[in-house]
């Protein structure tokens, strides 16, 4: 096994070193932009997690693809800021804002065909299992986008259709980095289902999660402003959940709250508490701490049992609770 310090020594050269082509510089700048403004790196480290589970030191063979995972997510979040009109991601301008439109689709279109040039360097042994694997996630992010787009024009959604927008949007590129990891490590098939499984079920835990902070959190800890799905009118698990436990006369305050305008920032605010009263007497922000423990403890189940040694489990384990943190 490789060790967590190594893991995270990895991830660290990973994103320091990571480069792409100079020119035209209008094109590849956006690119070097997204990746230097940081972010989790949770899906490559996930990635070389599962991977560190079988062997005993990294070579370009899983260092490529777990980067490619990361350019990916990345080109990812460029095209959804432009769906979604979004001004700031991680704190500076979004890629369409500090540039324009037109540069943002097209750095964002070869982004996703960097991402396929590093996944192609997986073993000649894996690589077909390994592109496939990859194609299909990448098609079911879009289609959890898609679903995502079409719930802004749904006055409630079910929560069944919540679930699967977010395992599709987020959850199944979590379940690829996992199962990733312990493909190109050659671990039995039946292993690396079951680290899928963990992955989809740690993802639905980690959006829920992010739901939730994002009403409920500290922003010293959350790293963004409280309230941005509110005025942004998401359809988050709370909002979801309270849509469907509210009575009609609760069920149509909180239409009217997530109505509210929201120009200046005395507007915000208010709106921000209003749907943030509605949540707390319903209950909410604990019935979402629930749901998130229960997707936890999914994952682990899907790692119990499966022919994982105990070190291995208790790696896993880690990485979950840092991924989820400690308020849960």
């Amino acid at each position: 096994m490789i060790s967590e310090a190594r893991i995270e020594e990895a991830v660290s050269r990973m994103f320091s070193t990571l480069t792409f082509e100079s020119e035209p510089a209008g094109l590849y700048d956006p690119l070097r932009y997204m990746i230097q403004i940081g972010g989790k790196r949770i899906r490559p480290r996930l990635c070389l997690t599962a991977y560190a589970l079988f062997k005993d030191s990294f070579d370009e063979s899983i260092l490529s693809p777990a980067a490619a995972l990361e350019v990916f997510h990345s080109f990812t979040l460029i095209h959804d800021d432009i769906m979604d009109k979004a001004d700031i991601r991680r704190g500076v301008p979004t890629v369409y804002r500090r540039w324009n439109e037109n540069t943002a689709i097209l750095s964002g279109d070869v982004m996703s065909i960097d991402s396929y040039k590093r996944m192609a360097k997986a073993p000649t042994k894996v690589l077909p299992q390994a592109l496939e694997l990859f194609s299909t996630t990448a098609a079911q992010v879009c289609e959890g986008q898609q679903y995502d787009m079409d719930f802004e024009s749904m006055e409630q959604v079910p929560m069944d259709g919540y679930i699967r927008m977010i395992t599709l949007k987020t959850a199944v590129l979590m379940a690829c980095s996992a199962k990733m990891g312990a493909l190109i490590a050659g671990a039995d098939e039946s292993i690396c289902n079951s680290l899928y499984d963990f992955g989809i079920n740690l993802g639905i835990a980690f959006q829920i999660a992010d739901d939730w902070l994002d009403t409920f959190g500290d922003v010293t800890v959350f790293g963004k402003k409280i309230g941005g799905d509110i005025l942004n009118d998401k359809k988050t698990w709370l909002l979801t959940k309270a849509m469907e436990v509210a009575d009609d006369s609760l069920r149509a305050a909180l239409r009217e709250a997530m109505a509210l305008p929201a120009g200046s920032d005395g507007e915000k605010a208010a709106k921000i508490a209003a749907v943030s009263d509605i949540y707390r007497s319903l209950g909410i922000g604990a019935l979402a701490q629930e749901e998130i423990v229960r997707y936890h403890v999914k994952a682990l189940d899907a790692i119990t049992g499966v022919g994982l040694g105990g070190m291995q489990v208790e790696m896993l384990k880690r990485y979950a609770a840092g991924l989820l943190g400690r308020q849960y």
